[in-house]
């Protein structure tokens, strides 16, 4: 029997008999054993205690215990983010091994308290930020649409195990872009909650003003599903707020009378894919099919947020490590250390300037979202980068290049929630992606419309070669 592709599916099967969570777990397991170490997806497995957890779940359902759609599901979890099963590195030689030893952050205890099976911690770039970096005992992740492309960062463990099938679901986390970047670049769903939606306490800090935690999945149906579970407030994280979840159905295809505004200016710049502007144009006539109105609309105050989250999150970032940087300098990644040096050459007053034009950029936002209910653009306008790519003449890396034709870092430095959906191909075959923003708190609105979406198109079931069944390889 096919595995299923989206936890929905994977749900619906288990409770009509149809599959087991062992049976489940146990494919997650092959796939991990015969694509990993190509394309770096795991830094430690828990195939024991995740085998464990799936005949508990199979015992459960059995029983009449069923814990929610997430029961029996296998799961991948970034390792910045703590999981009691094993240790969390952050990727990086840095972070003290005691570090969260033996405890689960807030997000990992509901999704273990929903029924979800822990596969296990998947690679990051260090500490979220930069690049990933071969002169370090670590896997470098790559794409399993190309494996000589980047499959994305920092969340990229979990968008590549997502994309070929070593779990069903996974949490990323979020500070310029790193759950909608590998969602984008290997071809699944990723929905960045609104900032304070989900706790990030038990989470290794990049940006604390910036850092979202959220689900990559296949479809927006599943992100919905994981969101259910890991939203609310927790009392260790000051951040995180009790404000009520609202999620349609997401099971009727209409979108009449959702205003969407279309964003084009500064996404479309020279270098970009020739597919990606009429695979936006396409998506856009898609949800304007649905029923949805769209009209054009301007970011307010591009530029400044993009320059404000590179300030907050490199000031921010050197705040966290500035002790460790001090002693330890040769052992971060280099792309952390440019990273950090950039922290140190930023003054207390161009930090305070950024959160202002912040609020300003936030207020100018609100207006806008007075007058649509979603907000859409490309996600990138490219599809995954080789990794001979990321680097200048020089063999330098060149994060800024990259970045030029990645369009997320705006909603970070603003806090609303946007959802990244596959919207095509480039002629190289690599994913294009569809970018959905929100109201603050309103993330019932873009994933209805990102489900809409998906009901008439295939984009984000279309699996990568290498990552089909075995017996079909």
């Amino acid at each position: 029997m096919e595995p299923p592709l989206t936890l929905t599916e994977a749900a619906a099967r288990l409770r009509a008999g149809e599959v087991t969570s062992v049976e489940l777990t146990e494919q997650a397991i092959e796939r991990a054993d015969r694509l990993d170490s190509e394309l770096g997806t795991y830094l430690t497995r828990f195939d024991d205690t995740a085998m464990a957890a799936a005949a508990r779940a199979d015992e459960e359902l059995a029983a009449g215990v069923d814990r929610g759609p997430l029961h029996g599901i296998p799961f991948g979890v970034k390792d910045i983010i703590a999981a009691a099963e094993g240790p969390t590195t952050a990727q990086s030689l840095i972070l003290d091994p005691a570090w969260a030893a033996g405890k689960d952050a807030p997000v990992v205890a509901r999704l273990k308290a929903a029924g979800a099976v822990i596969t296990g911690k998947v690679t990051t770039m260090e500490f979220a930020c930069g690049m990933a970096d071969p002169s370090k005992p670590f896997p470098v992740p790559r794409n399993p649409w190309d494996p000589r492309t980047w499959p994305g960062g920092s969340s990229s463990g979990t968008g590549n195990g997502v994309a070929a099938g070593m779990f069903l679901a996974g949490l990323g986390t979020d500070t310029a872009g790193s759950i909608r970047i590998p969602a984008a670049f290997c071809g699944v769903s990723g929905l960045m909650p609104t900032f304070g939606r989900v706790p990030k306490s038990g989470v290794a800090p990049l940006g604390y003003s910036l850092d979202h935690v959220g689900p990559l999945a296949r479809s927006a149906r599943d992100c919905a599903a994981v969101l259910q579970v890991i939203a609310g407030h927790h009392p260790s994280d000051p951040d995180s707020v009790d404000v009520p979840l609202d999620l349609p159905a997401l099971d009727g295809g209409r979108l009449d009378g959702l205003r969407i505004g279309v964003v084009r200016e500064h996404h479309f710049p020279d270098g970009s894919d020739p597919a990606a502007a009429p695979a936006f144009e396409a998506a856009i006539a898609a949800l304007t099919g649905l029923g949805a109105t769209a009209v054009e609309v301007e970011l307010p105050y591009w530029h400044e947020m993009l320059t404000a989250n590179l300030v907050t999150a490199c000031a921010e970032a050197l705040a966290y490590h500035r002790n460790d940087a001090a002693a330890r300098w040769g052992d971060y990644f280099a792309a952390t250390r440019a990273m950090l040096a950039r922290g140190a050459l930023i003054s207390g007053a161009d930090y305070v300037q950024a959160q202002r034009v912040r609020r300003v950029a936030q207020d100018a936002v609100a207006r806008l979202f007075g007058e649509v209910d979603v907000v859409a653009s490309p996600t990138a306008s490219v599809g995954a980068p080789s990794f001979a790519s990321l680097t200048d003449a020089q063999g330098r890396l060149d994060v800024e290049a990259v970045f030029a034709r990645i369009f997320t870092q705006y909603w970070d430095c603003v806090g609303n929630p946007v959802l990244a959906v596959p919207m095509g191909f480039t002629g190289d075959g690599l994913p294009l992606s569809l970018q959905l923003a929100g109201r603050p708190f309103e993330e019932g609105t873009i994933l209805r419309a990102g489900a809409a979406y998906q009901q008439i198109t295939d984009w984000h079931l279309r699996v990568p070669a290498m990552a089909a069944p075995a017996h079909a390889a």
